[in-house]
């Protein structure tokens, strides 16, 4: 439980994924108030919000004195929550998409750095353990200069309504691979199908392309008929591949090498590489007020001033950390 000269936060939205949220930060003791416009989630909230107020008016929640909002509606309301927290002096988090338009989300960033808050986005699995263990191989030249990076994230269902696949499951993947790569990239191709409701991609496929030459690309689908969440970074000595479904970091002792002008494949053995079960509170990359939450943000004209995780905003990190496991 949190103390009582903690920040404590609003969380607005208590549906599939907001009553993690709310759970979890009830559990820190750093729970306020919910609020939900539906009845579905005010209903949710009664099991996991454990006595904290729950209303049916937003406005409510950002009248209060809470020190931050926490947002966990469908995509398209994200970006005039946001707004509407950041105007009411609110420190924001907010599950991913930021917005659903560039633009949009450009001016949420200097919104927030206008008013001297916290902005952070809900990229939960830039957390992982196992992700935090391979971005240290990749920093540490374990696997040699990285080549090219795959991800899938592969199941059927949950069919959404009010976004499409990419939107839904590929800022998982992207934001990890920012994170690998520790630059913006120079080029992004994006092309899907919409097959069970006209105009909402069910299957898409993005390739990236870095400045160093380094490519990667990301399968997505809720239209498969298994579930499969990996990861694969291949470097110039050795390969890494993280699966989310069955929780293994595997490290591949293999690569291609030329000998004489002849490609010649060398295959040593996988060794499974251990990882934490949690994160410890100092993980690299946590991000901290005064820090902009992504390296690659360093090359973008619009900063976040600040990012949950420090002195006024640490029940959000510890909140990032303890959904890594949950099913979304």
């Amino acid at each position: 439980m949190g103390d009582a000269t903690q920040p404590h936060v609003a969380v607005i939205g208590c549906g599939y994924w907001g009553k993690n949220l709310v759970r979890n930060f009830q559990q820190l003791g750093a729970l306020a108030m919910v609020a939900d416009v539906t009845e579905a989630g005010r209903s949710a909230a009664v099991a996991v919000a454990g006595g904290a107020p729950i209303v049916a008016d937003i406005d409510e929640a950002l009248r209060s004195d809470v020190a931050g909002v926490v947002i966990s509606t469908p995509a398209e309301t994200h970006y005039e929550l946001a707004e509407k927290a950041l105007r009411a002096g609110k420190d924001v988090f907010c599950e991913k998409p930021l917005a659903l338009r560039a633009e949009e989300g450009a001016a949420l960033v200097s919104l927030a750095e206008a008013r001297g808050r916290i902005l952070m986005v809900g990229h939960v699995l830039e957390y992982h353990p196992a992700v935090v263990k391979l971005r240290e191989l990749v920093a540490s030249g374990a696997l040699g200069k990285v080549q090219y990076i795959y991800s899938n994230r592969l199941s059927l269902g949950k069919v959404r309504r009010e976004e499409n696949i990419l939107w839904s499951f590929a800022p998982h993947d992207i934001a990890i691979i920012l994170r690998l790569m520790g630059s913006l990239p120079l080029q992004v191709v994006a092309t899907g199908g919409a097959y069970v409701q006209p105009n909402i991609a069910d299957v898409t496929v993005t390739n990236l392309l870095f400045d160093n030459g380094i490519r990667a690309h990301v399968h997505v689908s809720w239209l498969h008929p298994f579930k499969e969440q990996r990861l694969v970074v291949i470097g110039s000595r050795k390969m890494a591949s993280f699966d989310d479904v069955s929780k293994q970091l595997v490290l591949y002792d293999q690569r291609v090498e030329v000998e004489k002008g002849q490609p010649a494949p060398v295959k040593g053995e996988a060794e499974p590489v251990e990882f934490a079960k949690d994160p410890p509170a100092g993980v690299p990359g946590l991000p901290r007020r005064g820090r902009n939450p992504h390296p690659a943000a360093d090359r973008r004209q619009e900063r976040p001033a600040r990012v949950a995780g420090s002195r006024r905003g640490p029940a959000l990190a510890h909140a990032q950390r303890r959904t890594h496991d949950v099913e979304r």
